[in-house]
């Protein structure tokens, strides 16, 4: 049985980055870090996939949460406020 190793995002990004350079072949890169080609080809697609949201604008996509969250406080007034008024209508 083949025990499965755990690699973190620093090491991942590193084989990605030498995957995509293309200075060594494949098979050195396997021996040198010690995983399979698969793996290797996994990581420099994610890379190459996702790799431009390193760069995205994070202060957008909070904006964005805050605002979805202070629309859903608006309606929820709008709705107590349309109830009370109609309660005090009557």
């Amino acid at each position: 049985m083949k025990i499965r190793k755990k690699h973190n995002n620093s090491f991942k990004l590193k084989v990605a980055l030498e995957a995509t350079r293309g200075n060594k072949t494949l098979a050195e890169m396997c021996q040198e870090f010690g995983v399979a080609s698969s793996q290797i080809y996994s990581w420099k697609k994610q890379l190459e996939e996702h790799g431009g949201e390193i760069f995205a604008d994070k202060r957008h996509a909070d904006h964005k949460n805050e605002i979805d969250r202070l629309h859903r406080v608006i309606g929820k007034i709008t709705v107590e406020r349309d109830f009370l008024s109609h309660v005090l209508d009557h």
